[in-house]
């Protein structure tokens, strides 16, 4: 240890890297967390959710790795888990960097498949992020054996070139998927995040390298030594920050304000990718008569008669069938020419309704749902019509009976039928106005139109459920 010069820690530099990372890493948990603590966003299941969490572990990994193999702190190596090849290792390698980069693949990954082969991944996320990982495990696993370390924990020159041909692998994986989806146009921030994940990739392996460099021809000079760890590890809690991408994984949360606490702009897929009317229920709408001998399918394509029965099945606490259909009637909306926002609505109905275990799944049979999770066209037309089939016949049978003879029903019905009786008084009211400036009082309270209200008043109003 003798020949290791500034090998303890304890510089100021040193201190103000650390609390610098410290800072980054608690950014980095506020920033994945944010949405859900603040607006209260319902948390994803699956790939979507797991993903990101990961990130900001590797990312953690990564900078704490850094932290103990830099010999940023004054600490005796006497027990086997502070060892160079602890945390410079497997560490920083399986568990920190190679696990960030793995992330991202399998991003990239699902977005190639989903919006250039236009179906889902062959392979579930939680099968192919262990397979990408396991060539870095294989590394530290040889390097752990062969113990190349040096007492800076350094490797040398030609395991260094090994290491270094690994990280560029990785990187040039990445930049494939990307190239290959660069066309696509994305509605959210995907296609961006991959080309800044990376930039900022490529940036810590130079940064890496130089370090390394710096360090091995200049081996005596210790002031070398602590500067460039310095950089190395600000830069590292800087460039992790920027490489975090929540918007791969849950796109919706790209619309999330993370400077004022305002409300959710986007509060659907729908609203977000624009389709029209979508989540929107228009005051002047005219009254639709409900009539219970109708299909029930027909009637829940009307919005007033969707949100009423809704209302009932949510109370039922069996409202995932409902809120399925809607969906499904928002996709319909959507242009078969374009195929990249029928991909977004396709994959947001999949993972909350579809996957076995989603935050909304719905009773379908195990037949439909196999036939959608592989299929080859997330753009066909009726790549939902048997699971939306089989759901209107469960809610036939159960929620539609109890629906009719229920306060909603009652409520919907007294609605539409004041909505009607406005309606029309709204149409006589206008046939017979004089003045546009005077359009908006009621005839009754005009004292200029009573002769014309009179002459009127013998009409007969219906009402739409006689």
């Amino acid at each position: 240890m003798a020949n290791c010069p500034a090998v303890h820690g304890g510089y100021p530099s040193d201190y103000v890297a650390v609390s610098v990372a410290i800072f980054a890493v608690i950014l980095l948990i506020v920033r994945s967390s944010f949405p859900f603590l603040i607006h209260k966003v319902p948390s994803a299941r699956g790939s979507a959710f797991w993903i990101p969490v990961i990130q900001v572990v590797a990312s953690f990994n990564f900078l704490l790795s850094l932290v103990m193999a830099g010999n940023f702190l004054k600490y005796k190596k006497s027990h086997w888990w502070l060892s160079c090849y602890v945390w410079a290792v497997w560490v920083e390698g399986p568990l920190g960097f190679g696990l960030l980069m793995s992330c991202r693949i399998a991003q990239a990954f699902q977005l190639y498949y989903a919006f250039v082969k236009r179906r889902l991944p062959p392979v579930r996320s939680h099968i192919f992020l262990p397979l990408i990982v396991l060539p870095w495990i294989a590394g530290a696993a040889i390097i752990h054996v062969k113990k190349p370390l040096n007492c800076r924990c350094h490797l040398q020159t030609y395991w260094v070139i090994a290491v270094m041909c690994l990280h560029a692998l990785y990187v040039a994986v990445l930049v494939g998927f990307t190239g290959a989806i660069r066309h696509i146009e994305f509605r959210f921030d995907e296609l961006k995040d991959l080309w800044q994940g990376i930039l900022v990739s490529a940036s810590l392996i130079g940064l890496w390298v130089s370090a390394y460099i710096l360090n091995e021809i200049h081996d005596n000079i210790s002031w070398l030594q602590v500067t460039s760890r310095f950089i190395l590890l600000f830069t590292a809690s800087i460039l992790v920050l920027v490489f975090f991408s929540i918007s791969i994984s849950q796109p919706l949360l790209t619309q999330v304000s993370f400077i004022k606490r305002e409300p959710i702009e986007f509060k659907t897929m729908c609203q977000a990718l624009g389709i029209p009317d979508s989540g929107l229920l228009l005051h002047r709408e005219q009254a639709v008569v409900i009539d219970p001998n109708e299909p029930l399918d027909k009637l829940l394509t009307h919005k007033r008669f969707r949100q009423s029965f809704m209302a009932f099945a949510d109370s039922c606490l069996a409202g995932e069938s409902v809120h399925f259909f809607e969906e499904v009637h928002e996709l319909g909306k959507i242009p078969i020419d374009d195929p990249v926002k029928r991909i977004y609505m396709a994959r947001h109905i999949i993972n909350k309704y579809i996957i076995a275990g989603s935050a909304m799944e719905v009773n379908i049979s195990h037949r439909s749902r196999q036939a959608i999770l592989s299929t080859t066209d997330l753009t066909h037309p009726d790549l939902f019509t048997n699971a939306l089939n089989e759901l209107i016949q469960l809610m036939k049978m159960n929620l539609a009976k109890d629906y009719w003879s229920s306060m909603y029903f009652l409520k919907l019905k007294d609605e539409t039928s004041v909505r009607s009786n406005g309606y029309e008084m709204e149409q006589m009211s206008g046939a017979y106005s004089f003045s546009p400036r005077l359009s908006c009082v009621n005839a009754i309270d005009d004292p200029f139109h009573q002769d014309h209200f009179s002459s009127g008043s013998s009409q007969d109003v219906h009402h739409p459920y006689q």
